[in-house]
């Protein structure tokens, strides 16, 4: 294909417009390492020129989910091979900076990297049982007791109701750098993400509601239905919050350097209570519990939520502080600012979980939006 046929494409892709055809002619086109520079170019432009586009991810999720590829459009390229290069590609979208550096004196963009010990985040946890003792769970390591088995990345509980009336919790902590899943006694699922920590029982006890406590952090339920347990319902409770749910799937932050908690729902239905008013959820909306009285409800895109389940980062017009927020968590790491301006900078764009932290900021680099950034330890310094 000629360049005009490719700008083109781009231009049909951004638009949602690519066919699949031409989505698979532009995912070989991206395997030459020029035309990928090519490909981060017209994206800065565009998005410089087009603040106000913001692709439908919610869209392009279920696209890919569907099983007839046959019509699927360029809004699934959020999960096409494109994004094995994309991934990394943050698009500036931001009013008021103007980054590309055609004006600007060339400035030397040299890294500066100090005995680097920042790692893309794995499996690990840390259960503490019942009786006080903790165990160190990672990536590889197996371990198994009378009522659980763990095979380092989950923990099954055995699906036995309880057999005293005094019910025994086991605590789950997920560390920075860190990620984990467990299954419940009753069959519900519960993944966490880094900086997290759940309280729950080894065993529920027969018709009584099932409760667990989400302590701090963030974890995404997959609950099973009441019906299959005598009508019991299933709460979460958190200090600002409760949620009560009798059969679905969703979503709650909770972050202790946050001030409000977030309760996404995908499917199902459930109430968010914080003492004061009860709002109840439907899918693809968002509930914020904070100070005040009111809870605050908004639609969503489910995607951008609970992306980082399925080993990405989806950010739609995140601040990079923000951004590096998130990162810091997984990579287990610091990040200060040289210039409080970069701070509100706001991007579009997806991250792979698997990436170095050094080719997110190199990416970051190469399209002008930092300077240099310095690397120290776990300590980061974007210039």
């Amino acid at each position: 294909m000629t360049k005009k046929d490719m700008e083109k494409i781009i231009s049909k892709y951004i638009n949602n417009e690519a066919s699949v055809s031409e989505i698979d002619g532009l995912s070989k086109w991206l395997d030459k390492k020029e035309n990928l520079k090519i490909f981060k170019e017209y994206l800065t432009i565009h998005h410089t020129l087009n603040s106000d586009l913001i692709f439908d991810s919610l869209a392009a999720y279920e696209n890919f989910s569907n099983k007839d590829t046959s019509t699927k459009k360029a809004r699934k390229l959020f999960l096409t091979p494109i994004f094995k290069y994309a991934a990394a590609i943050l698009i500036f979208v931001s009013a008021g900076y103007f980054f590309l550096t055609k004006d600007k004196p060339v400035k030397d963009n040299t890294p500066i990297i100090v005995n680097n010990k920042i790692k893309i985040g794995t499996d690990k946890a840390t259960l503490t049982l019942s009786e006080g003792s903790s165990i160190n769970l990672e990536k590889g390591k197996k371990y198994t007791t009378d009522n659980l088995n763990s095979n380092g990345e989950e923990i099954i509980y055995n699906s036995q109701p309880a057999t005293s009336p005094k019910i025994a919790y086991n605590y789950l902590t997920i560390p920075r750098g860190g990620q984990f899943s467990v299954k419940l006694s009753d069959g519900t699922q519960i993944w966490l993400n880094s900086e997290s920590q759940i309280k729950y029982p080894v065993a529920f006890i027969k018709g009584q509601t099932r409760e667990v406590e989400l302590i701090y952090g963030e974890a995404y339920f997959d609950v099973t239905s009441s019906t299959k347990h005598h009508g019991a319902k299933f709460k979460v409770a958190h200090n600002m919050q409760e949620v009560e749910v009798l059969g679905t799937e969703f979503n709650i932050k909770a972050y202790q350097d946050e001030v409000h908690v977030y309760t996404t729902l995908v499917e199902g239905k459930v109430g968010v209570s914080n003492g004061a008013e009860t709002v109840v959820l439907k899918p693809k909306e968002q509930s914020i519990v904070g100070d005040s009285k009111d809870i605050e409800t908004k639609n969503i895109d489910i995607y951008n939520e609970i992306s980082w389940r399925e080993g990405v980062f989806s950010f739609e017009g995140k601040s990079l502080k923000s951004i590096m927020k998130v990162l810091s968590r997984w990579y287990d790491m610091d990040v200060t600012f040289n210039n409080a301006e970069l701070e509100d900078v706001r991007f579009i764009g997806v991250l792979g979980k698997e990436q170095k932290i050094e080719e997110i900021l190199n990416t970051i680099t190469d399209l002008g939006f930092i300077n240099s950034y310095e690397i120290n330890n776990k300590k980061i310094v974007l210039k």
